[in-house]
């Protein structure tokens, strides 16, 4: 039960940091949002609103990555694919008001310490798209940069979405890496 208040909270964090950053992420609104008592921050999270937010991220390097584990068996044009359409849903869901959590902590963190979390949660996903494209049969060197530009181009097309209200950015993006994915083939 405490555990489940803790990952309430940390989800909650999760989900107002991608809307928000840090700063606009106030420990009142957590509480709100996971409906956790206001003592829970300190039972929880005796390192306060820091703690919170490693806790966040540290859930997107584990057990958020499971949309891309369920991407096994796919072949490279269904990884990028797949990739784009869990921002397509993340941005419908949240009327484009939610982006990356771990960009809106590589943006916003204070400390290196909070920074380090939200590389962790890029270098995670890199290595699992990486792993998914050399399954998918992409030389191993091929599918890291392949994996790291489905990555950054994808976090730049969110932010553009968020900006237009439109898929525009994600429709490109996609477009063009499918037309590069075939080069590798």
């Amino acid at each position: 039960m405490a555990s489940d208040v803790r990952s309430r909270m940390a989800h909650s964090a999760l989900r107002l940091i991608a809307e928000r950053g840090i700063q606009g992420t106030a420990i009142a609104d957590v509480l709100e949002r996971s409906g956790a008592p206001r003592g829970s921050v300190y039972y929880h999270f005796p390192g306060g609103k820091d703690e919170m937010v490693m806790a966040a991220m540290e859930y997107m390097a584990t057990d958020a990555r499971a949309p891309l584990h369920a991407m096994r068996g796919s072949d490279v044009g269904g990884v990028i694919t797949g990739f784009v359409n869990l921002w397509r849903g993340v941005l419908q869901k949240s009327d484009y008001a939610a982006g990356c959590a771990a960009a809106g902590v590589t943006v916003s963190a204070e400390t290196e310490e909070l920074r380090a979390a939200a590389r962790k949660v890029f270098e995670v996903w890199v290595a699992d798209l990486t792993e998914l494209f050399v399954d998918a049969g992409v030389e191993k060197t091929k599918a890291a940069d392949l994996a790291w530009m489905l990555e950054a181009s994808t976090e730049g097309a969110v932010i553009f979405a968020r900006s237009e209200r439109s898929m525009r950015a994600l429709d490109l993006v996609e477009k063009q890496l499918l037309a590069f994915a075939q080069t590798l083939a």
